[in-house]
């Protein structure tokens, strides 16, 4: 067998640690180069932890090209589809192909200031638009260049369909099979009474349509998160979120069910 070079990640805890020492040497058996630094020869990423390590993991290696697998020894683990028990299992399988390719799509934050600046942002999970912290922010929204609203709230959460079992979950909004390729809107406590009236529940919008955001005080800051990963701006003169043509493609063994991973989850 042709060598192939496989890039391992863990979040350092304990048993993620251990983990990783049995995954490298079965790894090594079977005759894989097996680092700890991503290179455009990685073959295959494997992310041991829970899905805040398999976010870090994604961002660290700029949304690679090649698959990506994830072991769980977090707690909801809705990318991590393997566990440490069954890492004999995911060997074989990887090696004889038994396993589909999960495309996820992500979500692209254009930032535009008075100055001309322009700044992009990318999220698997979802892209949230806030306030300076503790104080409310107001935001005239558009959809496909269309007004619609003028925002009143905490802020804004613009989440994938993969996405939308994270925080988009956490304030209210909809569960979204991933294999939809969607933007899910949703309002982080907005304000609806006789002088603000914001939508209450989340929009969901198609993949060619765009959310435009353009703050009311743009003077005022604009913090940006991307998959919790914060950026602060002032003098925002617009923001356009949409569905980037970036992916990246999750290793899926034999067997897996997006919903009854759902409700061994939640319910």
């Amino acid at each position: 067998m042709t060598s192939k070079k496989i890039t391992v990640f863990h979040n350092g805890d304990e048993l993620s640690a251990r983990t990783y020492d049995t995954l490298k040497q079965q790894l090594t058996q079977h005759g894989y180069i097996v680092s700890g630094e991503y290179s455009p020869e990685t073959d295959l990423i494997v992310c041991i932890g829970g899905d805040g390590a398999f976010l870090k993991a994604i961002h660290a290696c700029d949304f690679p090209p090649c698959p990506i697998a994830g072991i769980n020894t977090g707690h909801l683990g809705f990318f991590q589809d393997v566990l440490p028990d069954d890492i004999d299992r995911f060997i074989q399988q990887y090696e004889s192909g038994e396993y589909n390719l999960q495309r996820l799509n992500t979500v692209r934050a254009i930032i535009e200031t008075e100055d001309g600046e322009t700044f992009e942002h990318i999220g698997l999970n979802e892209i949230t638009i806030k306030g300076r912290h503790s104080y409310s922010v107001h935001l005239f929204i558009s959809i496909g260049d269309k007004p619609i609203e003028k925002f009143s709230g905490d802020g804004l959460i613009v989440a994938t369909s993969a996405g939308s079992t994270a925080y988009n979950y956490s304030v209210g909004g909809s569960i979204a099979d991933p294999r939809l390729n969607l933007l899910q809107v949703t309002p982080i406590a907005p304000m609806n009474t006789t002088a603000y009236r914001s939508f209450t529940s989340s929009i969901l919008l198609p993949a060619d349509l765009s959310l435009g955001v353009v703050p009311e005080q743009r003077e005022n800051q604009i913090n940006i998160m991307n998959d919790g990963i914060e950026s602060s701006y002032t003098n925002v003169k617009s923001i356009e979120v949409r569905v980037s043509d970036t992916s990246v493609s999750l290793i899926r063994l034999k067997g897996y069910d997006f919903w009854s991973k759902v409700k061994d989850k939640f319910l």
